[in-house]
Formats: structure tokens, C-alpha cells, sequence
């Protein structure tokens, strides 16, 4: 469980997050988790210090993605592999995951906005609450039948619509 009022902890994740995407790299390489690239992007702010904590706490024990609450709002995070990711409560508005690999992701209550998952792989995907108002899904490949049609309800966008049966 993360200590938040670490303060030795919450430093390394402030001074992770001021440094450039190439420092940052170079840090997670060194953690042993340069298969986390995705953390050069993201922004200095309070979600995502909380977020770094997490890693940098935790770095030896990762083998998925533990993005609650992360703000990866307006990121470029194309093929990203979010396999089993925890991205409950996370902020994805207006970024763009084409071609992503979300299988088994956890959606609940996140807000992708807006976003562009076109090409995402989405098969056992979780999206409890999740606010997907014109969020693109291309085809939605892996939906449900049902899974399409909850999100198609809530604001949705599909290019291809010929899961209509």
C-alpha cells in the first residue's frame, strides 16, 4: 500500500516528472521499467505524482500498468501496451491510443472523451461508468456485442457500424 505522506517518495516522483522525456527514459531503464515509455509523457501535476509514486514504490514488483486516477489527458499513446491495466478513474480525454493493446484493461469510471482508440484491441475490456462521449472505436475490436451497444448508447463513435443486428 503507498504511503502518500512520504515525502522522500513524493520528491522522487516530482523530480522524475520535471525532467525532459530523455532523462525520464533513462531513469525507468535504470528502475528496470523501460517498457513504461509512456511515462516520459505524461505531466507534472498532482494526479500523476500520486501516479510516479506508485511506480517508483513499486518498480521491482510491476508487471501491469497501475494507472488509477493517472491524468493522461491530450498524450499521443499510440501502441501502447496497457495489458491488464488498471486505468480506473484516469483521465484519457482527447488522447489518441490507435492500434493500442488494452486486453483486459479496466476502464471503470475513466474518462476517454474524446478520445481515439481506432484499431485498439479491446477483447475482455471493463467499462463500468466510463465516459466515452465521442470517443472513436474504429471497428471495436474484441467488444461485445453488448459492450458495443452500452458504449454506442453513451456517446461512442464507430466507423465501421456493422455490428448493428
Amino acid at each position: 500500500m503507498l504511503n502518500s505522506s512520504t515525502p522522500e517518495l513524493q520528491n522522487r516522483a516530482i523530480q522524475f516528472l520535471q525532467q525532459n522525456p530523455e532523462q525520464r527514459l533513462k531513469t525507468l531503464k535504470q528502475l528496470g521499467i523501460g517498457r513504461y515509455e509512456f511515462l516520459t509523457k505524461i505531466q507534472l501535476n498532482e494526479a500523476n505524482i500520486v501516479c510516479m509514486m506508485r511506480f517508483l514504490q513499486n518498480s521491482q514488483q510491476l508487471k501491469f500498468p497501475y494507472l488509477v486516477g493517472a491524468d493522461l489527458s491530450n498524450l499521443i499513446l499510440n501502441e501502447v501496451n496497457f495489458i491488464r491495466g488498471n486505468l480506473t478513474n484516469a483521465n484519457l480525454q482527447r488522447s489518441s491510443l490507435v492500434n493500442a493493446d488494452l486486453l483486459f484493461a479496466n476502464f471503470t469510471k475513466a474518462d476517454l472523451r474524446n478520445a481515439d482508440l481506432t484499431g485498439a484491441t479491446l477483447n475482455e475490456t471493463i467499462w463500468t461508468e466510463a465516459l466515452v462521449e465521442g470517443c472513436q472505436f474504429g471497428e471495436g475490436i474484441g467488444l461485445t456485442q453488448l459492450q458495443y451497444q452500452d458504449l454506442k448508447l453513451r456517446g461512442a463513435k464507430f466507423t465501421h457500424l456493422n455490428n448493428d443486428n
